[in-house]
């Protein structure tokens, strides 16, 4: 039950790249259905990002691998160039 955990906590929260840039907010993710590993953050993107330049998914949020999250506290913050 600690996924479910983590998941509520992190959804809603603002994603920011490590340089300062807020790229949206963290809606839901895409996990490995045999290991249970988290694969993706889906990302709400913010009115000043150009989600272009981002993987999207089929609803337009920005698919960041999980592995690029490197710190949560206020916000997730994220190492976008991985």
């Amino acid at each position: 039950m600690r996924m479910k955990s983590l998941f509520s906590d992190l959804r809603g929260k603002t994603v920011m790249s490590k340089d300062g840039e807020i790229l949206g907010t963290c809606e839901d993710f895409i996990a490995d259905s045999h290991s249970g590993r988290l694969d993706f953050m889906l990302i709400q993107p913010a009115d000043t990002v150009e989600p272009r330049l981002y993987k999207l998914d089929a609803k337009g949020r920005i698919m960041l691998p999980f592995k690029t999250m490197r710190a949560v506290r206020d916000v997730i913050v994220v190492d976008a160039a991985e």
